[in-house]
């Protein structure tokens, strides 16, 4: 019996609510399973696109060829060395679940990434980071399954992890799918409080319960809950620019933020960018840009890619030609 299935809407799979249909699709659970379909996809001549929790990606109306939604969902806590733990994590688990999970057993390593939505499979894609810590920061290993049904374990270090960025964006790109991670988490406190207001939240000593709960507080203060309001998160990343571009930009906007990279690179905010050019809080038909922060691009209701993208290269074509810098979108565009 085949665990393919035909014309699935995927209106349920994207943060955003856009109405979409897979033209075939398959939610396998473990990884045989996830062997088949790939070798019915290969028989079958079918493009695959893998999907996790779908906040992180605009989808078309339609999607053509096979749509891969891994839905393993194992979690396992291994000893390590006296002082870690191994967590290995299935593609399909609730990555914010996972947070609280291993901040609850008092493990230290994840909880500034708490209520990140999205599932573990796709956690490495884009390295995701928050208030200080990537998962480069703290990823051990991730087990792929290649389209030719081959199965390999990447080492961290070979997982070319930079802001936002991954080998799954380039070489592996459209070649293989990711069944679990394993992370190493601490038993010793490590809180890492220097991101925004953290501190003044967070009453030292702490547990890593009570940086989770702090950093939740804060996104659910800044960014709108999908399931109320379409939304990808973080729809830009944040610009990295030259130092001198920088010094530049602030003799005519001191107030501008600013983060050093290195002694040749800024980062600057793209919320604070896109402020600048009054975008925050508009509306452009279905879509708009969130009244209380300027990164989220929002479906307020029967919106669509086409009229999301028009409104994003709007916003990039303002701040490039206000700032001199170029915005690059986040989400992945699907079909």
């Amino acid at each position: 019996m085949t665990l393919i299935r035909a014309n699935v809407s995927l209106t349920e799979h994207n943060t955003l609510g856009f109405v979409s249909e897979a033209e075939w699709f398959a939610a396998p659970t473990t990884v045989d399973e996830c062997k088949a379909v790939l070798a019915e996809a290969q028989q079958r001549s079918l493009s695959i696109t893998v999907l996790g929790g779908g906040s992180n990606v605009i989808l078309a109306p339609f999607v053509p060829g096979l749509v891969i939604v891994p839905s393993m969902t194992e979690v396992r806590y291994d000893e390590g060395s006296q002082d870690t733990v191994c967590v290995y994590a299935e593609a399909g688990v609730d990555w914010p679940a996972l947070v609280v999970e291993t901040a609850e057993r008092g493990l230290w390593g994840i909880e500034n990434l708490a209520l990140i939505p999205g599932r573990c499979g796709a956690a490495p894609v884009q390295n995701i980071g928050a208030y200080g810590v990537e998962l480069a920061d703290v990823i051990d290993a991730i087990h792929v399954l290649h389209f030719d049904g081959t199965e390999t374990v990447i080492p961290a270090h070979e997982a070319a992890f930079g802001y936002r960025d991954s080998i799954f964006k380039h070489a592996l790109a459209g070649r293989c799918l990711i069944t679990a991670i394993e992370l190493i988490v601490h038993r010793q406190a490590e809180p890492k409080l220097g991101y925004g207001d953290l501190a003044a939240r967070v009453t030292l000593p702490c547990t890593p319960a009570e940086v989770a709960a702090a950093v939740s507080a804060v996104r659910r203060e800044k960014l709108p809950d999908p399931r109320e309001l379409g939304n990808a998160g973080s729809f830009f990343k944040n610009p990295v620019i030259a130092r001198t571009h920088a010094e530049r930009l602030l003799e005519q906007h001191a107030s501008m933020p600013h983060f050093t990279v290195s002694d040749a690179e800024v980062k600057v905010p793209a919320a604070w960018l896109i402020d600048q050019c009054g975008f925050k809080g508009c509306t452009y038909g279905a879509v708009g840009v969130h009244d209380r922060q300027a990164l989220v691009l929002v479906n307020r209701g029967g919106g669509d890619a086409a009229a999301l993208m028009a409104l994003a290269e709007r916003i990039q074509q303002q701040v490039e030609a206000r700032f001199g810098i170029a915005l690059e979108p986040e989400p992945r565009r699907i079909g």
